[in-house]
């Protein structure tokens, strides 16, 4: 028989943690309260000493050092009320002085800040959410420890001889079995409710902290996230714009220089043929043959341009049909690294099958390249593709030049874009896509 291997016993790791959290919470409130003495009597004392004597100049450096060591202490219930709190209470941001600032301004710092003051007024208003907190758990304790050992140290209480008649006189029964009784269940209601009252009573007094020394921090910091989410909005709202419009100008681009000029070539053609049709049948017939080549090409034209806004094969059978099929197309080896994915997110899998083709597109016309590299994975923080050639390199991002738009697609989409191109060593198009 295997020893070594021990079966887990169900709810012993609850348990575990409970009575750890248990532990954790008195040991707050009973350090809470003392703490909470030292520091009334400290800040009361240095900051009435301070004002009292600001008119002899020696109340500065009393008032200095009180809100000094009001900001240590701030710092240490910051560190003690994580473990009640369950999660990292991050300290506070103090304000600094200036560059080229003064000692005397360096050193009056402390007396201008708001968290100062803060730190301050907690370590004289923290007794009152202590002494709740320290007097309902000794009293917990006493009653839960009491009441459960109570059968132990009954013999040694004094008592009136005549008082043990007293139960049976009532119905109660024999006098000592119903005090052992009615104190077990005393004992039982206060260790039942023990962890209810001590998880209460610490997060009473750690959110009355947590309030007032991390408070203003973390609102500030709200605010700051809220504003950079704003601006990352605003940019990829403004990237997307300017995406939009560089599609729309290339598609105009392409449809002018390409199916256009076939369409105004074809109604020449027709109208040609109209007029040989009656003088010269053999040359009609060889016009509105050269006219059906022309219409043949201007479908294939637009075949290729509307792979490119939204292929159909894209939509119907997934990225890495759609891949496949560009790879397959390009003038350039493709070396293609796409694993079967299950569907994504039509806009993400639309921005990559943009970015696969748009790069395709710059390698065959630009880059000289014997081969082209193309990996598309999915990631635990996103899809990742990566396109990589040997060609000329000397790529840019920069506005100008064809991976701009792009690197606008990509942002308005929530990726991330990065282009390394050292002259002569070929090109690596990275892009990271949300999920």
């Amino acid at each position: 028989m295997d020893m070594t291997a021990v079966p887990a016993v169900p709810g012993r790791g609850l348990a575990q943690r409970l009575l750890r959290q248990l532990g954790l919470d008195t040991l707050y409130i009973l350090l809470g309260f003392p703490l909470s003495l030292v520091t009334l009597v400290l800040f009361v004392t240095g900051f009435s000493v301070g004002v009292g004597t600001l008119i002899i100049w020696i109340g500065l450096p009393i008032l200095l050092g009180t809100f000094l060591l009001a900001r240590g202490f701030a710092m240490l219930e910051r560190a003690r009320i994580a473990p009640i709190l369950g999660r990292r209470v991050p300290q506070a941001v103090y304000k600094q002085a200036g560059e080229g600032a003064g000692v005397v301004r360096r050193a009056l710092m402390p007396i201008v800040d708001g968290q100062s003051w803060l730190d301050l007024v907690h370590g004289m208003v923290r007794l009152f959410p202590s002494t709740i907190a320290f007097s309902v758990a000794v009293t917990w304790w006493a009653g839960a420890l009491g009441g459960l050992s109570y059968p132990l140290w009954d013999w040694a209480l004094p008592r009136d001889p005549g008082s043990e008649d007293l139960p049976m006189v009532l119905g109660l029964g024999d006098g000592y079995a119903t005090r052992i009784v009615f104190h077990l269940a005393v004992g039982f209601f206060f260790a039942g409710t023990l962890y209810l009252v001590m998880r209460a009573m610490a997060l009473l007094e750690a959110q009355v902290a947590r309030g007032m020394l991390s408070g203003v921090h973390e609102l500030r910091k709200q605010v700051v996230e809220a504003r950079t989410a704003r601006d990352i909005a605003l940019e990829q709202k403004s990237a997307a714009v300017s995406a939009e419009a560089a599609a729309l100008r290339r598609l105009e681009r392409d449809i002018h220089d390409g199916p256009q000029q076939r369409l105004v070539r074809l109604a020449m053609d027709l109208g040609r043929a109209e007029q040989q049709l009656a003088s010269d049948p053999e040359a009609a017939r060889a016009t509105v043959a050269e006219a059906l080549g022309q219409t043949r090409e201007t479908l294939a034209e637009l075949r290729a341009l509307s792979r490119g806004i939204a292929p159909p094969i894209l939509v119907d059978r997934g990225l890495q049909a759609a891949l496949t099929a560009l790879a397959g197309r390009c003038t350039v080896p493709v070396d293609l690294d796409a694993p079967p994915i299950d569907r994504l997110d039509a806009a993400v899998e639309s921005t990559a099958y943009f970015v696969v083709a748009e790069a395709l597109t710059n390698v065959a016309k630009h880059s000289h390249a014997a081969e082209v590299r193309v990996s598309v994975r999915r990631e635990p923080t996103g899809l990742v593709v990566v396109v990589a050639d040997d060609g000329v390199g000397g790529a840019s991002v920069a506005k100008g030049h064809g991976l701009a738009g792009l690197a606008d697609r990509v942002q308005a989409a929530g990726g991330v874009m990065d282009v390394a191109s050292p002259a002569g060593a070929g090109t690596t198009l990275t892009v990271a896509l949300p999920l």
